[in-house]
């Protein structure tokens, strides 16, 4: 289970330190010209937020496993992420446009969380 965990968390950490950091570093045009239209409908504060946010989670899915140094974070990490997704699917679906990612990175949030919440508290 715990190699599961660390294959699952090394995918999403990935995934979400990439969508995060470009959100952080890029200003709210430049993400829009490049496909992410959605963010037509917040402010660039809340863009920001978000990309912070997922930065965070990515950090959190790996550091607290890594150290052993409260393990329970991964698991909660993992919930806050698939939260995030859920809220990303629902805008995508607001404005027809695919949720298909979201949904599953929503999914393999999910996944990581069972995972974590087994492997710490088993």
């Amino acid at each position: 289970m715990l190699i599961a965990l660390w294959i699952v968390n090394a995918l999403l950490a990935f995934a979400f330190l990439g969508a995060g950091l470009m959100k952080l570093a890029r200003p709210k045009p430049a993400l829009a010209a490049s496909g992410m239209a959605w963010t037509e409908d917040f402010g660039s504060p809340s863009v920001k937020l978000i990309g912070a946010l997922e930065v965070i989670g990515a950090v959190g899915l790996i550091v607290p496993l890594l150290t052993g140094i409260a393990p329970i974070l991964t698991p909660i990490a993992a919930v806050g992420l698939a939260i995030v997704m859920i809220a990303a699917a629902v805008v995508h679906v607001r404005r027809k446009e695919a949720a298909t990612p979201a949904i599953v990175l929503a999914v393999v949030s999910i996944v990581s969380a069972v995972l974590g919440f087994v492997v710490v508290l088993g």
